[in-house]
């Protein structure tokens, strides 16, 4: 719907913020406020409601599920009493895997530096290609689209499926073969059937 033009509300939407920032953050449903500071508390509280690493690798609490039930009850319960350790057992693995692939550092110091120089030309004046200015979000695309061949000859997307594939297995077997402890047995008990 198109907005009128005696409207207020429009025009101060649209003088709040610039329009590239706001479709994207729109389009990604990601905060206005995206920054260091937000993953930084977004890390600090995943760290504060992290289980202690002993429990979570206790090989004596560990077995089998009986049936098909149970293993869906492990796995949900699991997943909800483990998430932080989970994510950082995630971000462990990306960690490793980007560490153990040269190639893969090399293509990531590109993307950044692509980056890095795009924003310090930004401050300088506006880069124009065939007449056409060309906006911030735009160059960020073409930074992207010129570090791609470096990601695909460096072998991202395999990158990417391992880390997938290597974190569905740790997380998956943990949460099904993990026992649930005492008190979500209890609650169990009390569940309707």
């Amino acid at each position: 719907m198109d907005a009128k033009v005696d409207d207020p509300f429009a025009a101060e939407a649209a003088a709040a913020e610039p329009p590239v920032v706001s479709s994207i953050v729109g389009r990604l449903w990601l905060p206005r406020n995206l920054s260091g500071s937000v993953a930084k508390e977004w890390l600090d509280r995943r760290r504060k409601s992290i289980r202690p690493w002993a429990s979570f690798v206790d090989q004596r609490r560990f077995s089998k599920p009986r049936n098909f039930g149970e293993l869906c009850q492990r796995v949900v319960r699991n997943l909800d009493t483990y998430h932080s350790n989970y994510t950082f057992i995630f971000l462990g693995l990306i960690l490793y895997c980007i560490i153990s692939s040269p190639m893969l550092l090399i293509a990531l110091a590109v993307f950044a530096g692509a980056f890095y120089i795009i924003h310090l030309k930004s401050l300088e004046n506006k880069l124009v290609i065939f007449g056409r200015e060309l906006t911030q979000g735009h160059q960020l695309g073409l930074a992207g689209g010129v570090s791609f061949p470096v990601f695909w000859l460096a072998g991202a997307g395999a990158a990417v499926f391992w880390v997938l594939g290597a974190t569905l297995a740790v997380i998956g077997s943990h949460a099904a073969f993990r026992e649930l402890e005492s008190s979500d047995m209890e609650e169990l008990l009390m569940e309707p059937v």
